[in-house]
């Protein structure tokens, strides 16, 4: 039987990790009997959409994301209702939807999981026909992830040190929610637009949601007390958001939001993007085969 064809794609800088050694290790683990692997490095943005085009049309069987949830999203948008899986090695700073789909950060049980093959189907979303596979959002932490893009300090400790910065001088805006026909105003600190549960670190912005319901959990925080905000950072990690009097959650396959600021940022899985003030949300069931 030919051996399965298998690409992995490589982010060199993503989690502020070094991944010169990646391929041995990978090679260590993968089971060469059904693989013939390549591996290659990505080299400025937008490369891994590149190399998984080049990938699609050279009929490989298989597309790894060696990166975190912005390098899966590079890759995972050019999957998008291809027959080709994506299977993962995180590699990221948070690794939300890695977490979620339990993907081991050891890079023996990730690549465990590859040799298993396991393959599900799961859900995408879409702003402004832009994909987005865990967590999409606006207000303070889509601020946060542009202040994030442009600091050379990655890892979880840059990313608390802006949080700790911005949080002083931002300020809520008004917003108006069209969710499947019901109407919203509300003023709001931030919202998310969550696919699966959290944004990563297992920080649950949106426990109850999954990634195969055809549905998007609309998490609207509302204003709160900067006094109160080390019981939101515990509501986050205790996975009990939904019980915040200051977080309101509606699911929705339909979405469309109304902001009060133009060109201002919205995040896709961390990665930020200066969009329109009008933005039309959809769910895309059953559109990305995974590996996990």
């Amino acid at each position: 039987m030919a051996k399965k064809r298998i690409h992995f794609l490589i982010n060199p800088i993503s989690g502020g990790k070094s991944k010169k050694g990646f391929e041995k290790k990978a090679r260590k683990f993968l089971d060469t009997s059904q693989f013939d692997a390549e591996f290659k490095f990505t080299q400025h943005a937008h490369h891994a959409s590149e190399l998984t085009q080049l990938a699609i049309q050279e009929n490989v069987d298989l597309i790894v994301a060696v990166g975190g949830d912005g390098t899966i999203n590079e890759i995972a948008r050019e999957l998008l209702y291809q027959t080709i899986p994506l299977a993962i090695v995180p590699e990221g700073s948070g690794n939300g939807l890695a977490r979620y789909l339990r993907i081991s950060s050891d890079i023996a049980q990730a690549i465990a999981k590859i040799n298993a093959g396991h393959v599900a189907t799961i859900d995408s979303g879409v702003v402004n026909g832009h994909a987005f596979f865990n967590v999409a959002g606006m207000g303070f932490d889509a601020v946060i992830s542009h202040r994030f893009a442009e600091n050379m300090s990655r890892g979880p400790m840059g990313y608390l040190q802006i949080v700790l910065k911005e949080i002083n001088r931002y300020q809520a805006q008004s917003y108006a929610l069209y969710i499947d026909g019901q109407v919203l105003h509300r003023k709001a600190f931030m919202i998310s637009i969550a696919n699966s549960p959290q944004y990563g670190n297992n920080a649950y912005i949106a426990p109850n949601a999954t990634v195969d319901d055809g549905l998007l959990d609309v998490c609207i925080i509302k204003p709160f007390p900067l006094i109160q905000f080390p019981k939101m950072i515990y509501h986050l990690f205790s996975r009990t958001a939904h019980q915040s009097d200051y977080v309101e959650i509606i699911k929705g396959k339909e979405i469309r939001i109304e902001r009060s600021r133009d060109r201002t940022p919205v995040h896709l899985d961390g990665e930020p993007i200066l969009l329109d003030k009008e933005l039309t949300i959809e769910v895309l069931p059953s559109s990305l085969k995974v590996v996990c």
